[in-house]
């Protein structure tokens, strides 16, 4: 089965809105998305206000960030694939990854309890560029192996 155009446009978008509706939980909310983990972090003995849940808490949440942009740049790339090659189609999907992190850090900045940090720009830059970076990769890989062994 191929998938259109169309559905990968649909898969894009709907991930953008995944993005924005993370982005619009004010502070508290956004700080409980990862609960789970501090309730984990707790069954194993290390409790509230410890320097390692603060950190490991802090890394999860930039994990989180990187993760997104990872897969929105992949998205982007297979939307654009059979319209640009693979260099422009590259350097738009990190151009689209930097401004559209740039935008949600500024729509962050009217959500109480959130602000925008240059910071998670970068970290959600680079969370894109490692996924045009895998995903480049992938299809030089798969472009080597002969059609009778692979199926694109």
């Amino acid at each position: 089965m191929r998938i259109t155009l169309n559905t990968k446009f649909t898969a894009l978008c709907l991930w953008m809105s995944v993005i924005f509706l993370l982005s619009h939980q004010n502070g508290q909310d956004s700080s409980e998305t990862s609960g789970i983990l501090l309730e984990l972090l707790k069954l194993l003995g290390i409790g509230p206000g410890s320097s390692v849940q603060g950190a490991l808490s802090y890394l999860v949440r930039k994990a989180g960030h990187f993760t997104e942009y990872l897969i929105l740049a992949i998205l982007f790339l297979r939307s654009q694939k059979e319209r640009e090659s693979s260099g422009k189609s590259a350097l738009f999907a990190l151009l689209f990854v930097f401004l559209y992190a740039c935008s949600d850090e500024f729509h962050q900045s009217f959500i109480p309890g959130r602000g925008p940090t240059f910071a998670d720009v970068l970290i959600d830059t680079t969370g894109g560029l490692t996924g045009i970076v895998i995903y480049e990769w992938k299809h030089r890989v798969l472009a080597r192996i002969p059609p009778i062994y692979c199926k694109k």
